[in-house]
């Protein structure tokens, strides 16, 4: 671990990306951008695991959140250079242990530093080199750092966080609200109605971040304000396409299937609301969105169910 953080931000480094999906492929060129040799290792093609993490400074998680397991058993079984730093950019929480993918890591590896990555960070605009920030945590700020001066360039503006459970949540939960926000849009219910649907869907990002020990201010910065605001207003964003297309009436199986990539609101939806059930957490829109995806309720009778709420203070999470 000293050697690779006593590297500069000009050196450049061995880095291996595990997942060749379309965010994997764009931290690779972000990196090759800074001038580092980077390893792609996904289940399709014909580099080992073994060669793409030998000697890597950093290792990035870009996996879906079903695939992290998987990954995560080969990884032990073949081993980590005792110098790597783990990045992981699943966002996601594992249906079983009910956990997020850092803590999955950090149990495997627990003598490696872990940092999380999670921001406002829609693939192909960045892969257009329109500019983007983004935020990496760990509660090791040495590891934080050493991950933001790999990867900070001119048109992605990288910031440090010592809550990594924070940024984690907000990148997770978001997409929950996600599929709200593209429902909203797809019934067509106007700036006002959305506007407030992600001001109280942030309130219960916040509840369940503080009932889990997460900062409630890390829910303002770029993995949760940020990434919430710009995955509830693209058209380029999955699960936004999930809850749009579901409110035209489109079945759930055809728009998974059709969708370029997971959307990993879908599953996470399934593990966050009954966990919230069981600690008494209020999350009245993640619940409205858990009977949508089952095809208990419309998109329309989702909103009904909304409006109808018992009235109360606006603050307080």
């Amino acid at each position: 671990m000293t050697s690779a953080l006593s590297n500069t931000s000009d050196t450049p480094l061995e880095i291996a990306i595990i997942g060749g999906g379309v965010w994997g492929q764009t931290l690779a060129e972000l990196a090759r951008d800074r001038g580092h040799n980077v390893r792609i290792w996904s289940r399709r093609g014909t580099l080992p695991l073994d060669r793409a993490l030998a000697g890597a400074a950093i290792t990035v998680s870009a996996v879906s959140m079903k695939g992290v397991k998987p990954v995560l058993e080969r990884a032990i079984a073949t081993g980590l250079a005792p110098e790597t730093i783990l990045v992981t950019v699943t966002k996601g929480l594992d249906p079983s242990d009910r956990i997020t993918p850092s803590r999955l890591w950090q149990a495997a590896f627990p003598e490696h530093s872990v940092v999380v990555l999670a921001g406002p960070n829609l693939s192909k605009e960045i892969n257009r080199g329109l500019p983007a920030a983004t935020t990496v945590a760990s509660t090791n700020p040495q590891a934080a750092q050493f991950v933001q001066q790999a990867f900070s360039s001119n048109r992605f503006r990288v910031y440090t966080n010592d809550d990594p459970l924070g940024v984690e949540l907000g990148g997770t939960l978001k997409n929950v609200l996600a599929i709200a926000a593209g429902a909203c849009d797809g019934l067509d219910l106007g700036t006002n109605a959305k506007a407030g649907l992600l001001t109280r869907g942030l309130a219960e990002i916040i509840r369940i971040g503080i009932h889990w020990g997460a900062k409630p201010e890390t829910f303002y910065g770029l993995s949760g304000l940020g990434d919430l605001l710009a995955t509830c207003n693209s058209t380029l964003s999955r699960n936004y396409q999930v809850g749009y297309q579901l409110a035209q009436g489109k079945p759930l199986d055809k728009i998974l299937r059709d969708l370029e990539g997971t959307a990993e609101g879908v599953n996470t939806t399934q593990v966050l609301v009954p966990l919230a059930n069981e600690h008494h957490i209020p999350i009245p829109i993640c619940s409205q969105v858990d009977l949508l995806l089952q095809g208990k309720i419309t998109a329309r009778q989702a909103v009904g169910a909304l409006m109808l709420r018992d009235v109360k203070p606006e603050s307080g999470f």
